[in-house]
């Protein structure tokens, strides 16, 4: 008697198959920005999820440079955010929540509905680091150049 063995087919690699990475969607203070601005951090909010495998779902946007910690892009977001597989907020740089105490509050109110907050841009640190590659040297009033140093 015989037996007939069947292989498996196999699933291609996931390099080679389109898989969605976890949902962020994007959030953008814009007051009196140009178009080609706003589409430039547009783009980036899409490079940095593409490079970091996350899935750009949608992007608020505030336009008021008056609007506070619960504007209406603010609530809306808000509101996607309390969809199931939601993995958090996506924004060029913390300013692009306010002002910093309607930043602090915004950054408060993501962390508390479970989700993540994800800048493209980190804020810069006060003072470099001590061990610096780099060398300022001034040629003539108001020009600073960066020489890298030899190690």
């Amino acid at each position: 008697m015989s037996t007939l063995w069947t292989v498996p087919r196999m699933e291609p690699l996931t390099e080679y198959r389109l898989v969605s990475g976890p949902v962020v969607y994007g959030f953008l203070r814009l007051v009196r920005v140009s178009e080609a601005r706003q589409e430039a951090l547009i783009a980036s909010l899409a490079e940095y999820c593409r490079s970091h495998e996350l899935e750009l779902s949608g992007v608020f946007t505030e336009r008021e440079a008056s609007a506070g910690p619960g504007s209406a892009a603010f609530t809306g977001l808000l509101d996607v955010l309390a969809l199931p597989d939601v993995y958090g907020v996506l924004a060029p740089a913390a300013s692009h929540l306010g002002p910093k105490a309607i930043a602090a509050e915004r950054g408060r109110r993501i962390k508390a509905v479970g989700s993540r907050l994800l800048l493209v841009r980190r804020a810069h640190t006060a003072c470099p680091p001590a061990a610096s590659t780099a060398v300022a040297r001034r040629h003539s009033p108001g020009t600073t150049s960066l020489l890298e140093t030899e190690s």
